[in-house]
């Protein structure tokens, strides 16, 4: 598993991450680990990855598209999809195809729906740069959000948890 860890942090790097958004990337990892520890319905292989790549996009951009990019990166480069969606669907509590349209991006279901993809989405939301936060701190900071999408949040949240107990 080290292996795996430093191929993708040699890969954060070649795409461009700064050492700010890799120190994100291995405290959102860290979190995901601890959650996918705790259920068995969860690959961590896969959460590992999945969680040390969520950010690659912000290699090229820190816009709202870094999780599209990403995820079409991390496709050009062969990676299996389960590991391109984690990536495509981590931001907020995941978007609908009609809300990527809006923020005009490619018109795809970012939702997250698999264990994996909950748990690193889930893991990201708790992670303010390093430091670990609760919920209802990163829902408070996305507070510029319509309150559908917060109440998605809060309800990954719960699933999340209740999936990991």
């Amino acid at each position: 598993m080290p292996e795996n860890r430093d191929r993708c942090i040699a890969l954060l790097k070649d795409a461009g991450c700064s050492p700010k958004v890799i120190a994100h990337c291995r405290a959102v990892c860290a979190c995901a680990e601890e959650y996918a520890r705790r259920c068995d319905l969860a690959d961590p292989e896969l959460v590992v990855t999945g969680a040390l790549l969520h950010d690659i996009g912000r290699g090229s951009t820190h816009g709202i598209d870094h999780a599209q990019r990403g995820a079409d990166l991390l496709r050009e480069k062969g990676f299996p999809e389960s590991v391109a969606r984690i990536v495509e669907c981590h931001t907020g509590a995941g978007l609908t195809a009609d809300e990527c349209t809006l923020l005009w991006l490619a018109p795809r279901d970012c939702m997250p729906r698999t264990i994996e993809e909950k748990i690193v989405t889930h893991a990201d939301n708790l992670i303010a740069g390093t430091k670990r936060v609760t919920i209802d701190e990163s829902i408070a900071s996305a507070s510029h959000l319509p309150e559908e999408i917060r109440e998605r949040m809060r309800r990954l949240a719960q699933d999340v948890e209740l999936l990991t107990q």
